[in-house]
């Protein structure tokens, strides 16, 4: 969404996804099909190596104001505040930290990941530009 049409203060009551980073298409920020070497937008059909391609965050959430109940998505760099880098820089330090420790199964750094995410949002007020 380019504009805001109105804000909304809500709570946020849970958060919908535990995959908050996704590789994200610079042309029209669509999500890409990785493969170990490169990637592809199915939406614009841009394409390129694995390693450039660029990560953007994707926060789905169910808030609640005084009278009801939203599902919404918060996309992009104004999350980058809220979890300290950009998502950029979050999923290289996710990689990163999974190749130095030996992590092959990265579920437990998922669920670290999503119990943080839990722990800085779920019963927090915001104000949501809609």
């Amino acid at each position: 969404m380019n504009s805001v049409q109105g804000l909304l203060a809500a709570s946020v009551i849970s958060i919908q996804n535990s995959c908050f980073i996704y590789p994200a298409c610079q042309n029209c920020f669509s999500r890409l099909i990785l493969d170990s070497r490169r990637f592809n937008c199915l939406k614009c059909g841009c394409t390129g190596e694995a390693k450039e391609a660029s990560y953007r965050y994707r926060l789905s959430l169910k808030i609640a104001d005084t009278n009801d109940l939203f599902d919404i998505t918060v996309f992009g760099s104004c999350l980058d505040p809220f979890f300290g880098v950009t998502a950029e820089n979050l999923q290289r330090y996710i990689q990163d930290f999974n190749q130095l420790s030996g992590e092959t199964n990265t579920e437990s750094t998922t669920r670290a990941l999503v119990q943080a995410v839990e722990t800085c949002f779920i019963g927090k007020r915001f104000i949501f530009g809609v």
